[in-house]
């Protein structure tokens, strides 16, 4: 692509060497990975400025250059732009030929659920028919093969590069805070936008709830003129961002308690895979969640609701649930021979844990068990609060690493010795390695025990620990099989 063409996309402020004819290879804002013939965009991120790199790039075969800072004498062509991540994302879309026009495009945000509801999506309307993409945290899906997730929102040269290459139908997205904060999904523009819910999360990154809300708010001023807003009531931030969509020319649709939401739950038989009956105008459904947990209903029928402004019929839609196979990392049991359960879930907000907890209380468990990671790096501020949680519900606590993500072993060790400390009661220990900590629980695990082991789901871990596994699933196949094997 020539240059002048892919510059049409951005404000430039300033620029020297204009050369509007030269081709452009491809489009990097990691000067490593800069090949001849390349345009080389310059970001001040978290860790490095990437104007720092300008000359290492030049010399690498950039071709022409795109930043924030005022131009300096250079040899290539060299463009000044008020925000280097907005250009990024633009000059992206660009490149690929606007790739989000192809696809009827979804975006789900919230603190919990946005998984989950984009996988039931998923199910929802390829059982209808349709053809699928997703992205998100676990993997990214793009023409049925799985790609490797490293973000829950990827960078803007692979988002876009994902959408040309999607030959599927429609798209799901899965839009985190940072993915909007960072602008990885500015200029896509979305059909529907589905907002889950709100709690305490990231606020090592957000100043505040309130903040954290308002950038969440932001994925639905990308919806298209005739765009569809489907939102939760059933929380305080949820009924926030009705009122605020409202004032637009969008349509919103509420789901929640209330006669006025447009999908109602009328009641909720509490069983492991609940029994639900919702209403939508005058028509009543009744039934089995595909999911455990009441959390699950609410993932549920907002993906229900979403579906059903597509003009899908719900009645066969509901009837393809009892297929639905599940979420990897969410709410994984595993069986144990004491006939103790084993949960493997992601959650890491004290709401997804009160949710959890909840399912296990309706299911009469005689004790909870909570193996509880936190990592390095991350929002220390929910810590306490979660712990006093567990600590409160627990008959046995076990506090552990999620990752160091950099932090020394022993300052993170010092941590949990002063979680345990502060934020708990006797019933609080401190196990450093993830797996023995498991290890521990299984070992210790009695007949009418619920054991949750959160806070990673799927993901793999970062670090070598003791026993041969790669993630919380593994480390429990392993007790199952090499240590404390089941009875044939």
């Amino acid at each position: 692509m020539k240059l002048d063409e892919l510059l049409k996309e951005i404000t430039i402020t300033d620029r020297v060497n204009h050369l509007p004819s030269v081709s452009i290879n491809a489009i990097q804002f990691n000067s490593k990975k800069i090949r001849p013939g390349d345009l080389f965009v310059a970001i001040k991120g978290f860790a490095a400025d990437g104007h720092q790199y300008i000359q290492q790039a030049i010399d690498k075969g950039a071709v022409a250059i795109v930043g924030e800072q005022p131009p300096t004498q250079l040899d290539v062509p060299y463009y000044q732009t008020p925000d280097s991540r907005k250009a990024l994302a633009h000059l992206a879309s660009q490149y690929y030929g606007h790739p989000y026009q192809n696809h009827v495009m979804i975006g789900i945000t919230g603190t919990n659920g946005k998984t989950t509801t984009a996988y039931l999506l998923k199910h929802m309307l390829e059982k209808a028919g349709k053809t699928c993409s997703l992205i998100g945290t676990v993997h990214n899906i793009v023409n049925n093969e799985k790609i490797q997730s490293k973000n829950t929102t990827p960078d803007p040269l692979e988002l876009q590069a994902l959408l040309a290459e999607s030959r599927d139908e429609v798209v799901i997205m899965e839009v985190s805070s940072h993915g909007i904060e960072q602008q990885r999904v500015e200029g896509i523009q979305f059909d529907y936008a589905l907002f889950t819910n709100l709690g305490h999360d990231h606020l090592d990154y957000h100043d505040s709830i309130e903040e954290y809300f308002n950038v969440k708010s932001k994925l639905f001023k990308q919806l298209k003129k005739n765009g569809v807003a489907v939102i939760a009531s059933h929380n305080e931030w949820g009924r926030k961002l009705i009122h605020r969509i409202k004032a637009t020319e969008h349509d919103v649709y509420t789901f929640g308690l209330d006669d006025r939401d447009d999908m109602k739950l009328v009641h909720v038989c509490t069983e492991y895979f609940p029994l639900i009956k919702l209403k939508q105008e005058s028509l009543e459904y009744t039934f089995q969640l595909p999911l455990p947990g009441l959390h699950n209903a609410w993932n549920t029928i907002g993906a229900l609701l979403t579906v059903s402004k597509m003009n899908l019929s719900l009645e066969k839609v509901i009837a393809t649930l009892d297929m639905f196979p599940g979420v990897p990392g969410r709410f994984e049991t595993y069986s144990h021979t004491s006939g103790a359960t084993f949960i493997v879930d992601y959650a890491h907000t004290k709401d997804a844990i009160e949710y959890c907890y909840q399912t296990a209380k309706r299911e009469n468990a005689e004790r909870i068990v909570h193996v509880l990671g936190f990592r390095g790096n991350r929002d220390v501020t929910k810590r306490s609060e979660i712990v006093s949680l567990c600590s409160s519900v627990c008959g046995q606590l076990i506090l552990t690493f999620d990752d160091l993500n950099g932090v020394p072993e022993e300052k993170m060790i010092s941590e949990l010795e002063h979680l345990k400390e502060n934020g708990a009661k006797n019933n609080a220990i401190v196990i450093p390695d993830r797996t023995k900590a498991i290890e521990y629980a299984w070992k210790e695990a009695r007949a009418g025990d619920w054991v949750f082991v959160t806070g990673k789901g799927q993901e793999s871990y970062k670090q070598k620990f003791q026993l041969p596994a790669s993630n919380d699933k593994e480390t429990i196949q392993f007790l199952q099989q090499e240590r404390f094997a089941l009875p044939k």
